[in-house]
C-alpha cells in the first residue's frame, strides 16, 4: 500500500474455504487489532462475504513500513473451528520527504597554493524516503564564474574539491550555495565557507617613486636623495617588512608612519673628490619563515660644487735672473691645481 493512499480506501483479502455445507460451512472474519486498519464484508451475488481490509488513517513509510495482521475465519459448527492466515502489508514509500542537510553553513580553512584536486570539505545531506526519492545528489546553486573557475562538488559524495590553484592576495574568502536533489525532485540548500589562508609566497617589492641624481656635494646633511615603496602582498608577520642599506654609501633609511615609504636621505656630507658616484643596494625582507628578499640598486651621482681652491705647485718660487735678459723672456713658470672640474676647476693666473 503506499504511503499516499487516503484513509477508507479497501483492499479485498483471500475468502477462506470450508468443505462442511450448512452452518458448519457459515464463516466469520475477524482481523488482530490494529488502529491503522479495521475489517469490513461485502456481499458477493453468490451470498458469500468478501473480507476487506480498510485504511483507517494515512500512512508514513518513514515511522512504520509495514504491518504484521492475522486474519481469521471462524465456521458456524459446534465446535467451532477456525483458520489463520498471515496479511503482511507493505508500505511503498512517496517521495514526501526533501532532504536535510546536516548544517546550514560548513566551514573550511584552507591554506592557499594547495594543489588542484585537494579536498576542501565533505557536505551531507540525507532524505528519510526509499532507493530513488531518498537518493541525493549534490551540486552548485548559483555560484559565480570565479566559483567554478577554483572549485567542483562531487554529485555523489558532497566533496568539494580544488580545481585551480588559491591565492590569499586575490581572493580570501569564498562564500557560495550548494543544492542537494533526491530522486523526486525536492532540493534542499546550504551554504559553504570557505576562508583562505595565506602562505609566504610573495617577496617584497621595492619601486622607486623619486631619485635626485646627481646630488650636489655641498647638499646639506639630511636632504631627501630617494623616495621608495616597500610592499609586500602577503598578510600578517609574511607582510611585514624590514629595510637595510648596503655598501659604504653616505645614506640613511627613514621609515614613513605606516611602514610603506622609506627615504633615503643624507647621513654625512659628500665629497665628489673622494667618490664621484656612489653605489648601494636596498634590501627589503619579510618576516615569514623562511624569509623572502626583495632588493633595489641604487646609483647616485654626485655634482661638483666650489670647495676647493687652487693649489700652487709650490709656495715660494726663488728665480735669479741676469740683468741684461731680454724683455718678454721668460723667467719662471708657476702652476697651480684645482681639485674640482669643469669651470670649478679651470685656473687662472694673475
Amino acid at each position: 500500500i503506499g504511503e499516499w493512499i487516503p484513509p477508507d480506501t479497501r483492499f479485498p483479502l483471500e475468502m477462506a474455504r470450508d468443505a462442511d455445507v450448512g452452518s458448519n460451512s457459515l464463516l466469520t472474519y475477524q482481523l488482530t487489532s490494529n488502529p491503522s486498519f479495521t475489517l469490513a464484508m461485502k456481499e458477493i451475488p453468490d451470498g458469500s462475504k468478501q473480507p476487506e481490509l480498510v485504511l483507517e488513517r494515512a500512512l508514513d513509510r518513514e515511522k512504520q513500513n509495514s504491518f504484521e495482521l492475522v486474519l481469521m475465519a471462524v465456521d458456524g459448527g459446534k465446535p467451532v473451528r477456525s483458520g489463520t492466515v498471515q496479511v503482511r502489508v507493505n508500505v511503498t514509500d512517496a517521495n514526501d520527504n526533501p532532504p536535510v542537510f546536516s548544517k546550514s553553513v560548513y566551514e573550511a580553512r584552507v591554506a592557499e597554493n594547495l594543489p588542484p584536486g585537494s579536498l576542501v570539505l565533505r557536505v551531507r545531506a540525507t532524505d528519510a524516503d526509499a532507493d530513488a526519492n531518498g537518493r541525493v545528489s549534490y551540486s552548485f546553486g548559483n555560484v559565480p564564474d570565479d566559483v567554478h573557475s577554483l572549485f567542483i562538488v562531487d554529485s555523489d559524495s558532497g566533496e568539494i574539491r580544488t580545481t585551480g590553484v588559491l591565492d590569499f592576495e586575490e581572493k580570501n574568502k569564498y562564500i557560495f550555495g550548494l543544492e542537494a536533489k533526491d530522486g523526486g525532485g525536492f532540493t534542499a540548500h546550504c551554504k559553504a565557507q570557505i576562508d583562505i589562508t595565506d602562505e609566504n609566497d610573495n617577496a617584497p617589492e621595492i619601486t622607486i617613486l623619486s631619485l635626485s641624481s646627481p646630488v650636489p656635494e655641498d647638499a646639506s646633511i639630511g636632504a631627501v636623495v630617494a623616495v621608495l615603496k616597500v610592499r609586500d602582498r602577503d598578510s600578517g608577520e609574511n607582510g611585514q617588512v624590514s629595510c637595510e642599506l648596503s655598501g659604504e654609501a653616505p645614506l640613511s633609511i627613514v621609515a614613513s608612519s605606516g611602514g610603506s615609504y622609506k627615504v633615503l636621505v643624507l647621513a654625512k656630507a659628500l665629497d665628489r673628490e673622494e667618490a664621484a658616484f656612489h653605489e648601494l643596494v636596498l634590501r627589503a625582507s619579510d618576516g615569514g619563515d623562511p624569509a623572502l628578499t626583495g632588493t633595489a640598486r641604487i646609483r647616485v651621482t654626485v655634482v661638483d660644487a666650489n670647495d676647493n681652491a687652487p693649489v700652487f705647485s709650490q709656495s715660494e718660487y726663488t728665480v735669479r735672473v741676469p740683468e741684461d735678459v731680454p724683455v718678454g723672456s721668460v723667467v719662471v713658470t708657476v702652476t697651480a691645481t684645482d681639485a674640482d672640474e669643469g669651470l670649478n676647476g679651470l685656473v687662472k693666473y694673475s
